[in-house]
């Protein structure tokens, strides 16, 4: 059985005005023995412990403290050989401030380590890192993830990345790279417009190109010099609605209309959708339109009307900037890493159901009553910070779920239902 992490010293967060290698330095030094240690290196390495008999390559290096705290921490060894021989290091200092550098420029998010030196009677000196993964996932500069299994580390691979992400639930899935995509799957028309929009005759400069623009400007992207690696952001924002479909089938949205007040009604119309943002809101608004009349202005009382001996009801109305924003916080605030979960919106005789994936831990039921009051907590800050600005070409209303509550039960009467159950987040919008 592996052995977990043998210290327990907590340490907190640098304070923002502090420098992070003054934090190092002013912390008082973990308490770990000479005793302790021999024992553990007398049992080898395992899903915790890794053994370096120098650090001579930083990128590996990077790798392996990836590893250690994707998997819920562990700690890495310099000075010992693969026969479990403590041969010391000559310049322990020097490693200690080349590992503070590893894990503060070459691991995303920055890492903050655990370094002790530790001397024996014979002169030799081990430097001892300890790693805790408090803000999984970690990955290296270049856009990778490890994982620790035994003694050994490997990459997580994409189609594995979407389960193992949902199940340590980050809050950052949009800044996860997506290495299969370059500069040819981005709909420069959607990308350039929104770029021009702040900036006068972008393109007769002639100074920008599409990685460079989403890599140094927009921070959608990642890598060196010659490297381009967008985000999930990126893509779903700018990325051409075919490449989107293929890198992230899950993020689509079912769209269907019942001939009754309730899913178990006669089946309609029913569309499954994929694509980048701005086609999804657009195509999402014009099915509503389909079925439904969205108003500005609450409307007079509707009539019905006859075919035959046939009652045919009216169509239902709604207010069009509450239905707008309901459509726009679906695809802004989305649990990304959420994959058996669909996007719903249906359409009934007398209502507007909207039904996205929300972990219901961690946000109801305090959360669930504190957005009805403007208090969000946005999952995706980059997707919704360009998504919901008028140069991306979706004009959404301001306002939120605030306005949402007020605006619709002014115009139907009726309020709008909210709740959340079984990791969704359910809004149903009534019409007149």
């Amino acid at each position: 059985m592996p052995r977990k992490k043998f210290r327990y010293n907590q340490r907190s967060e640098p304070a923002a005005d502090r420098s992070f290698q003054e934090y190092i330095q002013n912390q008082p030094a973990p308490q770990t023995t000479r005793t302790e240690l021999l024992r553990l290196i007398r049992g080898g390495e395992d899903t915790y412990l890794e053994l370096k008999v120098k650090l001579s390559n930083s990128e590996k290096i990077a790798k392996g403290i990836v590893a250690l705290a994707n998997t819920d921490g562990g700690t890495m060894i310099f000075g010992v050989t693969d026969n479990l021989h403590v041969e010391g290091v000559r310049n322990p200092e020097e490693v200690q401030a080349e590992l503070v550098r590893i894990c503060r420029e070459e691991i995303y998010p920055p890492l903050l380590p655990l370094i002790d030196n530790i001397s024996y009677d014979n002169g030799r000196r081990l430097v001892v890192l300890d790693v805790e993964g408090k803000r999984r996932p970690y990955r290296t500069r270049d856009g990778r993830f490890y994982l620790r299994v035994g003694a050994e580390k490997r990459e997580v691979s994409r189609g594995e990345l979407s389960d193992w992400l949902s199940e340590i639930r980050p809050l950052a899935y949009e800044n996860i790279p997506l290495q299969e995509i370059d500069e040819n799957d981005f709909d420069d028309g959607l990308l350039w417009t929104f770029a021009n929009a702040f900036e006068d005759d972008v393109l007769g400069k002639n100074i920008y190109q599409t990685a460079d623009f989403l890599k140094k400007d927009l921070l959608l992207a990642i890598g060196g010099t010659d490297e381009f690696i967008p985000t999930v952001a990126g893509v779903i924002l700018f990325g051409k609605s075919e490449k989107v479909t293929e890198m992230l089938p899950h993020f689509k949205i079912t769209v269907a209309r019942y001939a009754g007040e309730n899913g178990s009604a006669q089946l309609v119309e029913k569309n499954e959708l994929n694509g980048n943002l701005h086609y999804l809101y657009e195509t999402v608004l014009r099915f509503i339109e389909r079925y439904c009349d969205l108003l500005k202005d609450k409307p007079r009382q509707k009539n019905l009307t006859t075919e035959g001996n046939t009652i045919v009801q009216a169509r239902a109305s709604y207010h069009l900037f509450s239905v707008r924003e309901a459509v726009a916080n679906v695809l802004m605030h989305r649990d990304l890493a959420i994959r058996d979960i669909p996007t719903r919106v249906l359409i009934y005789d007398n209502a507007v159901e909207i039904v996205n994936p929300r972990r219901t831990n961690g946000f109801a039921p305090p959360a669930s009553r504190a957005i009805r009051y403007g208090i969000t907590q946005r999952l995706n800050p980059q997707i919704a910070s360009i998504f919901s600005k008028r140069e991306y070409g979706t004009n959404i209303p301001k306002g939120g779920l605030p306005m949402i509550i007020r605006s619709s039960k002014y115009f139907s009467g009726k309020r709008v239902e909210i709740y959340t159950s079984n990791d969704e987040f359910k809004l149903k919008i009534y019409g007149v």
